[in-house]
């Protein structure tokens, strides 16, 4: 199959990217600059280059493959309506070519946006009131698709994708405890969070394009539950530091960052039940916990990439 990656050179893109090549497929991945092509290039895909603003460049990539995989996603996370009109434009752009041909059309959004305080699955709306609700448009917009004869299919991704060279909410937390001293939690600490090897979420990205059914809403999730406080206590361990229990207040001078604060308070678990059943797939790859005790999420280097990203003035993050 010829695919069509937005999103390829980010976190998780490269490993899916990767992932369909190995499975024979030839991907063209969007590449808006010279180190993204070289990028994508090397994982063995063709770079088209554009933008997710250049809907021109979308459209024909869209036109000539067979399939196409929508994961990336940036903007101004202070104007939610900002990120809406671009993710939506991008969808737009990309799902129109393939109307009536039958193709594959998977885009990605977020467990997040399902209601938080219960294990939720794929079947479940999402709610406008989450902590994610921005992306509930993307999701209607390509399974928008799916009545227009398009294969189209959304991947909810967990919040945590881990993995080498993570640099998403885990590693903010370790930075935190490098610099206080302290490993935190908030409040009790049982709140839950799913979470998802990056290898084992390029598997369901890429079975997702070769067999989901048209409208289908899939969960990218390893784990359905895993509490931030053994988290806390995992990175305590390995620094020996001790943990603590802060407010959300606190916390959110604890990581400078008041939106991490909110992410971290949040217990949002999810089933990917129905997603292992229709995709005949199961996680193969090492648990968030195992991963903290082996992977590099404590070299100097991981912790001053999460400062970097997660500075209080962050513009731009991207869950690809």
């Amino acid at each position: 199959m010829r695919v069509f990656v937005t999103g390829g050179t980010g976190q998780t893109g490269p490993t899916v990217v990767a992932e369909l090549v190995a499975a024979g497929h030839a991907v063209t991945g969007l590449a808006r600059s010279d180190s993204a092509a070289a990028r994508l290039e090397s994982l063995g895909a063709t770079p088209h280059r554009g933008s997710l603003d250049d809907l021109d460049s979308l459209r024909a990539g869209a036109e000539n493959a067979d399939g196409v995989l929508h994961m990336a996603y940036g903007g101004d996370y202070a104007d939610p309506d900002d990120l809406i009109r671009r993710d939506c434009a991008a969808i737009e752009a990309l799902g129109r070519p393939l109307a009536g041909s039958g193709k594959p059309f998977v885009s990605t959004s977020g467990t997040l946006v399902t209601k938080a305080g219960r294990i939720s699955t794929e079947r479940d709306a999402p709610d406008p009131e989450s902590v994610a609700a921005f992306r509930i448009a993307g999701e209607r917009a390509c399974l928008a698709f799916a009545d227009q004869g398009v294969r189209a299919s959304v991947v909810r991704l967990a919040p945590t994708v881990h993995g080498p060279g993570d640099h998403g909410f885990i590693p903010a937390l370790i930075a935190a405890a490098r610099r206080t001293g302290v490993s935190a939690y908030i409040g009790d600490g049982t709140n839950r969070w799913p979470a998802i090897h990056r290898s084992d979420a390029a598997v369901v990205f890429r079975l997702a394009l070769e067999k989901a059914p048209a409208g289908a809403v899939l969960h990218g999730v390893g784990e359905s539950a895993v509490t931030i406080k053994s988290i806390a206590e995992q990175v305590a361990r390995t620094l020996d530091v001790p943990t603590a229990s802060l407010t959300v207040e606190q916390a959110a001078e604890h990581l400078g960052n008041p939106f991490l604060a909110r992410f971290f308070s949040l217990d949002v678990p999810v089933s990917s039940e129905h997603t292992q059943a229709l995709l005949g797939w199961a996680p193969a790859h090492a648990t968030l916990l195992e991963d903290l005790k082996t992977g590099d999420y404590f070299t100097p280097e991981a912790s001053i990439r999460a400062e970097e990203i997660w500075s209080p003035h962050r513009r731009e993050h991207s869950q690809s």
